[in-house]
């Protein structure tokens, strides 16, 4: 009796010493993590989406203007629109009807990508302005200016469109043609951030420089009414290169009324 007890407690411990141990898998049996996208992976998968719409008419004005900037992502899955002879992912909106006139519709684009000086992008907005009857009121590409803050969610391409027409009662976002072939400047230095960081904690630029951005069909974007941390980061924001001067020594001589001389200062 002893000796079967004793043969069952040696099997068990062998049988829990084999579970314990785990073998390594071979690599090619390892989940693999996806390669990240690239510009040419999200045109090829907006050529092969299947477009909803083909006027402004067509569009589901389901969804209001937010009051503040909102994130959207639009990509796989959005809707798709063919407008002019070019595809585009869109948003659209119904606009206010009580908000007073004039007021300004906030943009924000995200950068897709780990860094600047690699193959990233982003997605540049058109916003065109409809009337009751579908018809467009006002188009523009949107002109976006790059800045830099301490988180995602004040860094970014930032751009605004105004709303002075009292007739304007839709609103749609999508990317044209010529947006879509553009670029946006870019400046970075090595106190400032990239957008793509794990979390809220943006990646650091260990270099500096300025860089073209590709424009790409898909992207996140923010969309709202214009609000004070919005309207900071539009009047802060860089869009190019400031132009060369001759220095701050010239400017001072030059501003400098003619009765004052050097010795005076």
């Amino acid at each position: 009796m002893r000796l079967r007890l004793l043969l069952t407690v040696v099997l068990m411990l062998l049988l829990g010493a084999c579970h314990s141990v785990k073998l390594p898998l071979p690599t090619t049996l390892l989940p693999q993590s996806p390669p990240p996208k690239t510009l040419a992976d999200a045109k090829k998968q907006l050529d092969q989406a299947t477009p909803c719409c083909t006027s402004f008419a067509d569009f589901s004005y389901q969804d209001r203007l937010p009051w503040r900037p909102q994130q959207f992502v639009l990509g796989n899955g959005s809707p798709v629109a063919a407008i002019n002879g070019v595809r585009s992912y869109f948003l659209s909106f119904v606009l206010p009807v009580d908000a007073k006139l004039p007021y300004k519709v906030a943009l924000k684009s995200e950068l897709i990508g780990r860094s600047v000086m690699g193959s990233s992008y982003l997605f540049a907005p058109s916003v065109v302005q409809l009337d009751d009857a579908f018809q467009p009121i006002d188009s523009q590409d949107v002109k976006l200016c790059e800045y830099m803050g301490w988180s995602n969610s004040d860094s970014g391409a930032f751009g605004s469109v105004i709303i002075t027409d009292k007739r304007a009662r839709y609103l749609v976002v999508y990317s044209s043609g010529k947006q879509q072939s553009d670029n946006t400047y870019w400046e970075q230095s090595a106190s400032t951030f990239t957008t793509t960081g794990s979390g809220n904690t943006p990646a650091a630029v260990s270099t500096g420089g300025s860089y073209k951005i590709q424009h790409g069909p898909d992207g996140t974007v923010w969309v709202g009414m214009m609000d004070k941390p919005y309207a900071e980061a539009v009047n802060r924001a860089v869009c190019g290169k400031a132009p060369q001067g001759d220095g701050l020594l010239h400017s001072l001589r030059t501003d400098l009324p003619a009765h004052l001389s050097w010795s005076s200062l």
